[in-house]
């Protein structure tokens, strides 16, 4: 058969919820186009119904993940980074299509967030060396401070950064030890629903990340208001989104990382890490101090 009678296989872009590729559950789908407006593919929009199914899927994984040991956490982001390696060129094609670049500057952005994955895969480990520590105490005690994950982390993905901001935004809630339920940028989701089918092949166990694609809004809404949700980021968020959300989330005490004019290109430092942490102390006690010391 010539390619001139051959027929096009369009790709079915699907959510990615708890390790499996369901449509919305609406069956809605809407339409995605590149910046001149041309057709590229129709995405699952979301209901509040497939919010709730991730945020399920997203606390059933939590126990597992973040009772992981941090070397092992950093192992498989590190996997993840080698299999976006492999299908570096068609994340090329889709961002550039999203975001209007040249061939040769969304290789360049995608270079940029495969890179940024390794980044925070190498710190998965080192993580808890900088923000914990020992404490010195007035007392015979031994007071020590260790870093532990939030839990259930919403996710608001860049708008316009479809690639390297929202691997900015993924990678340091899971890399702690988080689960996360992302909203795909609305009008750009494609690399995001790909970036699914990426982590559907690695070594992440299902669950731990989620994607959802559709009307930032109307996903976001139930989210910020939902009681199983322990914290959310807003990076994707307009001004009067954001603050509708804030309103939401204060009904449970999220955590919330307000939106924020972030360069992603640069080198990120830890703070999109430590946002999504806790601090737990331990006290105890070190033994009999006297003239000569402790007996430790």
């Amino acid at each position: 058969m010539s390619d001139a009678t051959r027929l096009s296989v369009f790709k079915t872009y699907k959510l990615y919820v708890g390790g499996k590729f369901p449509r919305s559950e609406s069956g809605r789908v809407y339409e995605v186009t590149d910046t001149k407006g041309n057709w590229l593919a129709n995405a699952p929009l979301s209901s509040r119904k497939d919010a709730r199914d991730a945020v399920v899927a997203a606390r059933k994984a939590f126990g597992a993940w973040s009772g992981a040991t941090a070397y092992n956490r950093g192992q498989i982001l590190y996997r993840i980074a080698e299999m976006l390696e492999g299908r570096r060129e068609q994340f090329v094609r889709e961002v550039a299509d999203a975001e209007g670049l040249s061939k040769s500057k969304a290789a360049a952005q995608v270079d940029a967030a495969i890179d940024r994955w390794v980044w925070y895969a190498g710190w998965t480990d080192k993580i808890a060396q900088v923000v914990g520590g020992g404490n010195p105490v007035a007392g015979p005690f031994f007071n020590l401070s260790s870093p532990e994950p939030t839990g259930v982390v919403a996710v608001l993905a860049p708008q316009e950064s479809s690639f390297l901001g929202l691997v900015s935004v993924v990678a340091p809630v899971i890399a702690t030890g988080n689960t996360a339920i992302v909203v795909a940028s609305e009008k750009a989701p494609l690399p995001a629903l790909s970036l699914g089918e990426v982590l559907a092949t690695s070594d992440l166990p299902g669950g731990v990340v989620n994607v959802l694609s559709g009307r930032t809004a109307e996903i976001a809404t139930p989210l910020a208001a939902h009681q199983d949700v322990n914290a959310i980021d807003l990076a994707g968020a307009d001004e009067e989104l954001a603050k509708e959300l804030e309103i939401a989330a204060a009904d449970n005490l999220k955590r919330v990382l307000r939106p924020q004019a972030v360069d992603y290109a640069r080198t990120p430092g830890i703070d999109r890490m430590t946002a999504f942490l806790e601090t737990k102390t331990v006290w105890h006690p070190t033994g009999s101090l006297g003239a000569s010391g402790s007996s430790y």
